[in-house]
């Protein structure tokens, strides 16, 4: 009995001229809570869909739970979750219609499986009569989590699922999903999200249909080997306009408030950079060294790509 859940060899799927997914490969262990990091448009929604056994790709393979996603779709089907990043669920029916209907879909009830799902409907019961075209975007998440769950899957997909909901509620449906890992289920969930890499036990950093690199969320941001400055002045459109301009940058980008400046020199002191903000006439300057994030490692692999593809076409 192999250790992975989800199994992924050379997939590829491409639209027209466009390749969605480039030959991905990846190993997904069971009960781990992985995720997809990337921007819209890096292939995470494609990949989702051709594991769940929606779509077809053009070359490749992959296995959930020791399933073939061609040869045992339906197998598949009856053993997956899955909740797509746009709402779909049917907005006339009640809270409680399409529970039971989803339910019913996989010869079941939401009371034999109610234990797996309480913490979550907890939320929503008070409001079970209600159309779920007229719940909260909080609460229309809950309730699609709660029917992608009600057949009690062994592996759950979520495509994008805190996308459009209040920092409360993002920070309410981690801890839901944190709690689900503890019931043995094997969690893929994507994200745009820079900040929620930190919550998954491994991460693709997504980007163009490829991973760019995989691993834990610490060891990514323990290979970042460049000291990065975190810079602030009165005026911050003027400062990453000068610093982009200035020969010693090796990158800034805005973040937040601040602007995440990179030097090409080594041992660099912040006098130094300091100094030259002056003569650009910058005042209430602030800089201090910080640690990367996530987000640091992402523009940084993305940057190293970029270079790379402008070295083959030079070539």
């Amino acid at each position: 009995m192999s250790k992975h859940s989800i199994i992924i060899s050379n997939i590829s799927k491409s639209y027209g001229n466009i390749k969605a997914v480039d030959d991905i490969s990846l190993n997904v262990k069971k009960g781990e809570l992985f995720g997809l990091i990337g921007s819209d448009g890096a292939g995470k929604t494609t990949l989702l869909q051709i594991l769940t056994t929606l779509l077809l790709s053009d070359s490749g393979n992959a296995q959930i739970e020791n399933f073939d996603v061609i040869n045992n779709y339906k197998n598949i089907r009856q053993i997956v979750g899955y909740m797509p990043g746009r709402f779909s669920l049917y907005e006339d029916l009640s809270v409680e219609e399409n529970l039971n209907f989803f339910a019913s879909i996989f010869n079941t009830t939401v009371a034999e499986n109610y234990d797996l799902i309480k913490d979550i409907y907890s939320y929503i019961e008070p409001f079970k009569k209600r159309r779920a075209g007229q719940l909260s975007g909080g609460m229309k998440q809950k309730l699609a989590l709660s029917c992608a769950l009600i057949h009690k899957p062994k592996v759950l997909f979520l495509d994008e699922p805190t996308t459009g909901v209040d920092a409360v509620s993002r920070k309410e449906f981690w801890e839901m999903l944190k709690n689900l890992q503890k019931k043995d289920i094997t969690i893929m969930v994507s994200t745009p999200y820079m900040d929620e890499a930190g919550l998954c036990d491994r991460i693709s950093l997504m980007q163009n249909g490829k991973f760019m690199e995989t691993d834990t969320p610490e060891n990514i941001i323990n290979k970042f080997q460049k000291q990065i400055y975190s810079i602030k002045s009165k005026n911050k459109q003027k400062l990453i306009k000068d610093l982009k301009k200035y020969k010693q940058t090796y990158s800034a980008n805005i973040f937040g408030q601040d602007i995440h400046y990179i030097d090409k020199r080594n041992n660099i002191k912040i006098d130094e950079i300091k100094n030259h903000l002056k003569t650009e006439n910058h005042i209430d300057i602030e800089i201090k060294a910080v640690k990367p994030n996530i987000e640091d490692c992402f523009i940084e692999l993305m940057k190293k790509e970029q270079s790379a593809v402008t070295n083959q076409l030079k070539n």
